[in-house]
């Protein structure tokens, strides 16, 4: 082979660029447009414009679940009346699987698909419109083009009658608050949107612009609100040193009962009672809400598992680490109230507490791992039954509870030098800032014994991954703290069933009276030793441990009467008190882990 000369060389050098350059096709462009013609009947309209298209066939699809919310919805079972055009030119689109429509692009370069969107479940991760309002949780609202999650996308809005409002973290085009843009699939995902005629205030803390979109009404104090999530807000910026956020949405729909919430990158949707405002204990739990979607826009949205990012809108995104990325947030929603002085000494240790009964009190704790629990998210933890009480364990509650544990444990092993404080902000910078990507189980357990001083296997072994009882008194201790079972000495005699207000039997305690002796989920209970049941307790209260009663049940519409041998009740209501005579170490933990 002749060798080329060095200008030779380069020439076919740049004639290969400009010919590779020149042959690649320029990215296609995405939109929608969204009208709400028949609003009063929950439907969106939804149309989806493709043009620079360059490819034999196009695929699209609709996510099977949404981030943040762990149970594969199948949002595709809301769409009707898909069809697709070219110019207004009709052209086939078969649905080829349950969330995929494939499309004949050959020889066309733009394509309009057309579809209704059913839209009537009011929560924090699915779509509701009605007259009112429209809130877009949008990946049940909006198709991708397979291929195509890192496009950007443009979307316009044509609001229902008197609706004046868009509230979302994604930006506007042109200052137009109808019509705004994603820079790709994953951040379109990740923001939903609230349109109406919402209430909204806002705040700033720090060059950050807090929007807070208030639906329903209710009793709250604005003026009030801003100050206190601002106090919120910052309390977690310095757990991680910055927000990432030049601006951020909190959309909170108020009901006559609601709760929960869902994180996103830059914004959260949040459920609230509208009248909890005015008390003490609901207004506290409003922001201990605001706390935990909040947090999450470091824990969860940036630092993650490293299953989770890329998603995978098709499947399920398997990790072991929710009780890190859901439980630490719960643990930290009310933590963050205690040092941003919202809450006081006593309410924080209260809800620890609360977060420890519920624990130790469900049969579950002592039968699947808490490892197991994150992992099994997708088929057990949003698809509870009536057997769930005694076979799981919320990775949010004792997830919760071993955060408090390693706190302490940091907290005591370092002299209080370090906390969990600052094991969440080194995974954050070196693996969000730093690595750009998600953590493994293997790099968070480094990142505790980084700080702990020291190795931390016999606590995964026993509290991640084993189910062994958990020795809280040795990490309360740490901070002159013992627990109390208030209970302890109580003689209570119990039928080991959780019953509704119609005395139908909901729960059957793992081996408690009820499981031992036959009693059944939903029989009706009528009597006890021929006493017609109408307070339950009443009856209960003049047996004793060990006596055998005569139950009468209803049971689907047949009359049996089963003998059942009282057991103790089991439950426990600990309470956290303070050891006289703590010492100076303790009360210097004490004071670290509580902000004192």
């Amino acid at each position: 082979m002749k060798k080329l000369t060095s200008s030779a060389l380069a020439y076919l050098i740049t004639l290969f660029m400009t010919s590779a350059f020149a042959a690649a096709p320029a990215p296609a462009k995405i939109s929608y447009n969204v009208t709400f013609p028949e609003a009063q009947a929950h439907y969106a309209e939804v149309e989806m414009n493709i043009t620079g298209l360059a490819q034999p066939s196009l695929e699209v699809k609709m996510p099977v679940w949404a981030p943040g919310s762990y149970l594969v919805r199948e949002f595709a079972k809301n769409i009707e009346s898909l069809s697709a055009n070219t110019k207004g030119k009709a052209i086939a689109a078969s649905k080829i699987n349950k969330n995929t429509w494939k499309i004949n692009t050959t020889g066309i370069s733009s394509v309009t698909v057309k579809y209704k969107v059913y839209a009537f479940e009011l929560s924090v991760r699915t779509s509701f419109i009605d007259a009112s309002h429209a809130f877009l949780s949008t990946t049940g609202i909006f198709l991708y083009p397979k291929g195509m999650v890192s496009s950007p996308s443009t979307i316009h809005i044509s609001p229902y009658k008197d609706w004046n409002k868009v509230s979302t973290s994604l930006e506007t085009v042109n200052g137009d608050t109808f019509t705004r843009t994603a820079p790709n699939f994953d951040i379109l995902y990740d923001s939903p949107l609230e349109i109406g005629t919402q209430d909204v205030f806002d705040f700033d803390v720090d060059g950050t612009h807090y929007e807070v979109a208030m639906y329903g009404g209710g009793n709250y104090d604005k003026e009030r609100l801003k100050v206190d999530m601002a106090k919120v807000v910052r309390a977690e910026v310095a757990v991680f040193g910055e927000n990432p956020n030049k601006h951020y949405t909190f959309i909170v729909h108020n009901k006559q009962r609601n709760g929960g919430g869902l994180e996103h990158l830059s914004s959260t949707v949040l459920g609230a009672s509208r009248e909890q405002y005015s008390s003490p204990g609901g207004y506290r739990g409003f922001l201990s809400l605001v706390a935990h979607e909040h947090f999450h826009l470091w824990n969860v949205k940036r630092l993650r598992p490293i299953a989770l990012g890329p998603f995978d809108y098709d499947n399920e995104n398997y990790t072991t680490n929710l009780w890190i990325a859901e439980g630490f947030t719960a643990y930290y929603q009310n933590l963050i109230l205690r040092h941003a002085d919202i809450s006081n000494q006593q309410d924080y240790l209260g809800d620890m507490t609360g977060d420890i009964n519920t624990v130790e009190n469900q049969p579950g704790t002592r039968v699947q791992p808490l490892s197991e629990s994150s992992f099994d998210a997708w088929i057990k933890g949003y698809r509870p039954n009536e057997n769930s009480y005694n076979t799981g364990i919320s990775y949010y509650d004792k997830g919760a509870v071993v955060g408090m544990l390693l706190d302490l444990e940091i907290i005591n092993d370092s002299n209080g030098k370090f906390s969990l404080d600052d094991v969440m902000k080194y995974m954050y910078d070196t693996y969000y800032k730093g690595k750009k990507r998600g953590y493994t189980d293997a790099e968070f357990k480094a990142g505790f014994e980084k700080f702990a001083g020291k190795k931390l296997d016999d606590f995964y072994a026993k509290y991640i991954n084993g189910l062994d009882a958990i020795d809280y008194n040795k990490y309360l201790n740490y901070a002159g703290y013992k627990l109390v079972d208030n209970l302890a000495d109580t003689q209570e005699p119990s039928l080991g069933v959780f019953t509704n207000s119609r005395k139908i039997i909901t729960t059957v305690l793992r081996d408690g009276a009820g499981w031992v002796d036959g009693l059944n989920v939903n029989d009706e209970i009528t009597a006890i030793d021929d006493t017609p049941v109408t307070d339950m307790a009443a009856i209960l209260k003049g047996k004793k441990v060990g006596d055998k009663v005569n139950v009468t049940v209803n049971r689907d519409g047949q009359r049996f009467v089963i003998p059942v041998t009282l057991q103790r009740n089991n439950n426990v209501k600990y309470s956290i008190n303070e050891i006289e005579g703590a010492n100076a170490k303790q009360l210097a933990v004490r004071k670290k882990w509580l902000k004192l």
